[in-house]
């Protein structure tokens, strides 16, 4: 079975966390979607950290050296990504 989109797995993830927080599931039902949960969490980290490593591979400068900057909406980063 192919892996969740993010969107997808973030969705499922939060009607877990709903489901959960109702306490109505029997214990065996709570623990196996907990389990997924789990499973969705580490899917959404790992999409997560390798976004961030490629925006750190698009935001080298010319010599190679990664500069980290926060990100701001609306500022021209033109001038930083030439080549």
């Amino acid at each position: 079975m192919a892996a969740p989109k993010f969107e997808q797995a973030l969705a499922r993830l939060e009607t877990i966390v709903t489901e959960l927080e109702r306490g109505e599931l029997p214990l065996d039902e709570s623990l196996k979607i907990f389990e997924e949960g789990i499973k969705l969490s580490k899917t959404c980290l790992k999409v997560l950290d390798d976004a961030e490593r490629k925006v750190e591979i698009l935001v080298q400068d010319k010599d190679g050296k990664t500069r980290i900057q926060a990100f701001s909406e609306g500022v021209d980063r033109s001038d930083s990504m030439d080549g």
